[in-house]
């Protein structure tokens, strides 16, 4: 296994999900739960599963919240916080830049509001991928054109495709230590001057078109994972991750203490 394998994942967890209302006023959008599971615990359980050992993790918004669930849902991983004071006035842009002083090494940045299948990592865990997808009609927001090399030539808000191909981001990037580096001497400037109401995509669009940043596509099959940001995109991705019947450990220890009961009883 390559010894730069990312194990360290960022998760942007600041904002209001206002879309989400009334689902989101008495919880995060992260904790929304799709199939029955919440979309945070699906993310913790992907990265468990491709080794990923420490978190850290940008709240705002009922932050209690997610340090709650956390505490409860990963006590195996290095889970360490940062806060935004801004989350209502300000855009991921500032949240990345935040937690500029705890990551110093290889990372993955995800947006907490996705959910995907855990496979889709597998080509994830090296520094400078970009997750990217076939558009399907739900899809909005930003889209990178591709190269010959499958690397990121240009970012565009939108998807016209008219004139030469795009692909949906999906909102998962890998950085490295490098790459970080250069990507937070660009957020300073974009702090400096007050701008923090944007993306962070206008960071990466700039500095792919000036040539010191650069991503080499992964593709997420189209049809794999979702973006939640309203109702009807819960209601799309439960016929994707559809609620699983399960028996749950402790109903099947009930049920087997009752089932030897039972057995002793006839006996």
């Amino acid at each position: 296994m390559p010894s730069n394998k990312i194990t360290t994942a960022l998760l942007l967890a600041a904002g209001t999900g206002s879309r989400l209302r009334p689902l989101t006023l008495d919880a995060p959008k992260c904790l929304t739960e799709v199939g029955g599971k919440p979309i945070l615990e699906r993310l913790i359980d992907n990265l468990r599963l491709q080794g990923f050992n420490r978190l850290v993790v940008v709240t705002g918004y009922l932050d209690s919240c997610i340090r709650e669930f956390l505490h409860r849902n990963a006590p195996d991983m290095q889970v360490d916080y940062v806060f935004n004071p801004d989350y209502q006035t300000t855009n991921n842009i500032y949240s990345l830049w935040l937690a500029r002083q705890q990551i110093q090494e290889p990372f993955l940045l995800i947006e907490s509001d996705l959910v995907f299948d855990e496979s889709m990592l597998d080509d994830m865990l090296q520094p400078d991928k970009i997750a990217v997808s076939n558009i399907l009609p739900w899809m909005n927001g930003t889209t990178v054109e591709l190269d010959a090399r499958k690397s990121v030539s240009s970012f565009h808000v939108g998807h016209d495709i008219k004139d030469k191909p795009r692909y949906k981001t999906v909102n998962i990037y890998s950085l490295s230590l490098q790459s970080w580096q250069k990507t937070v001497e660009r957020l300073n400037h974009y702090v400096s001057g007050e701008r923090l109401g944007e993306y962070y995509e206008a960071v990466f669009a700039e500095m792919v078109a000036d040539g010191t940043l650069s991503f080499d596509a992964v593709f997420f099959a189209e049809n794999r994972w979702y973006e939640i940001d309203t109702v009807k995109d819960l209601d799309e991705a439960e016929l994707i991750f559809p609620r699983a019947p399960q028996i749950t450990a402790t109903k099947r220890r009930l049920t087997n203490l009752q089932n030897a009961r039972a057995t002793a009883v006839v006996v």
